[in-house]
């Protein structure tokens, strides 16, 4: 099967993180497709009163060999065949009580938060159809819940439209239920009693599909229709009708390469440090603005481990690179000092004339930040503007760097480069439910070192 579009696999996600399953993955024929896009998604939800929620969800795709990157799912392949395969993943769950305008029913009750879940997927693939089975479950220790999921499938084609229609089943436990349509009974009142649902069974009817805008790009859509179960509709803060999402979106595909054998995965490292800046982020981006004078001063060190996703894509000088990296984040003792946890998938370009006297590389990467706590400068931002902040944000890296090898006169250090780079956390303007709708977020300027190993 030609490598389709490694976005696809997200198009499933936004809607079916509470009732469906992955089971897209196999329009990527090959380990290394790589691609960046955005959705944009509408969705009723189960809670009385509720307006009907837009999320935007920003796609960023990897599929390798053996770990993959699926918008709010990263996952590690334990046993792969053809046509099977057996996955561990986490997963985001887009579940819990609406972040802005909050309905009337759910006044005085305790947040029900969205949360990370862990579990097993097993998927099979034939020509009669596609088999996805997964147990997940909550990762946070919020509602301690857990789901199974099967799912049943089949693709449709014709011409440049492409069609999956799915139907799902899941079995959720009286923990999940109970967690996120539960009435605790010190949250009991005259018109809410209190209620547990207990364990039930949910099902929904799924359409997705893309359409082949050229080689590259894809339109992305779908819909979904889910009916809960009996002890859920019937809850006091629950209305008894099917919820209803849809999605929009486009993904850019960056192809695929003839896959690294195991014995010769380059490493990249990275080390780095900087201070907080109260720069915003396209000035800072455009080198309209470097400041590093803050009230604070606080400062990051950290360092970054990476492999080549793609190199060379398309014949061009254009390099895909993911990262994993992790930051401490020095508060100067104004507030606990704290880890960040980074993952993004990095552009470089290199095509500059002067290439062959001093390799210039101009990057840009994106992805997701897990931080410890907020970091302190987001924390002072956020609550000047009465707003709430998040630990899990949008990441995006701008940098620009040169080979140290070529300005010392060393070919064994060609590959080691020197730069400066732009540590950027944000909620998307409050757009993303996966990022706590947080509108907002920090900036640091940082100076670096890194080599390929």
């Amino acid at each position: 099967m030609q490598a389709r579009l490694p976005l696809l696999t997200l198009l499933f996600l936004p809607l079916a993180a509470s009732a469906g399953s992955d089971v897209l993955v196999d329009f990527l024929a090959s380990p290394g497709s790589a691609g960046l896009g955005a959705i944009q998604r509408v969705a009723t939800t189960a809670y009385k009163g509720a307006i009907v929620g837009t999320d935007l969800v920003p796609l960023y795709m990897y599929e390798g060999k053996r770990f993959y990157m699926h918008a709010s799912r990263i996952g590690m392949k334990l046993d792969e065949h053809e046509g099977t395969g057996l996955d561990l993943l986490i997963d985001y769950r887009y579940e819990g009580f609406p972040v802005d305008r909050s309905p009337a029913v759910l006044a005085g009750m305790a947040r029900r938060e969205s949360t990370i879940d862990m579990g097993l997927a097993y998927h099979h693939r034939a020509w009669i159809g596609n088999a996805d089975l997964e147990v997940l479950h909550d990762a946070n220790h919020a509602s301690h819940g857990t789901e199974l999921r099967a799912s049943y499938s089949v693709d449709l084609h014709a011409g440049r439209w492409h069609w999956r229609p799915a139907v799902t089943l899941a079995r959720r436990s009286a923990n999940l239920n109970n967690y996120y349509y539960g009435v605790r009974p010190q949250e009991a009142s005259a018109t809410r009693p209190a209620y547990l649902p207990g364990a039930g069974n949910e099902w929904s009817l799924n359409m997705y599909g893309y359409y082949d805008l050229s080689e590259r790009w894809r339109m992305l859509g779908g819909v979904s229709v889910t009916r809960q179960s009996a002890g859920v509709r019937a809850s006091p803060i629950v209305d008894d009708q099917p919820q209803v999402q849809a999605l929009v979106g486009a993904a850019y595909d960056f192809g695929s390469h003839k896959p690294y054998s195991e014995t010769s995965l380059p490493l990249h490292l990275k080390v780095l440090g900087g201070r907080a800046t109260e720069c915003n982020f396209l000035p800072a981006a455009t080198l309209r603005c470097a400041s590093l004078r803050t009230g604070d001063d606080t400062r990051i060190w950290g360092f970054a481990v990476g492999r080549p996703f793609i190199e060379g894509v398309n014949g061009w000088p254009l390099d895909f690179v993911g990262y994993i990296g992790l930051l401490r984040h020095d508060e100067r003792g104004l507030q606990n000092d704290g880890f960040q946890l980074d993952a993004q998938i990095k552009a470089y370009y290199y095509g500059f004339p002067w290439r062959e006297r001093v390799r210039t590389r101009v990057g840009f990467g994106a992805g997701f930040s897990l931080g410890e706590r907020a970091p302190l400068t987001e924390v002072r931002d956020q609550a000047r503007r009465a707003r709430a902040t998040s630990k899990f944000l949008n990441y995006l890296d701008p940098s620009v760097d040169v080979s140290l090898g070529d300005l010392v006169g060393s070919k064994r250090m060609k590959q080691t480069y020197l730069g400066v780079g732009i540590s950027h956390r944000s909620g998307i303007f409050g757009t993303a439910q996966l990022l706590g709708n947080i509108n907002g977020g920090s900036n640091y300027l940082y100076a670096y070192v890194e080599a390929k190993l």
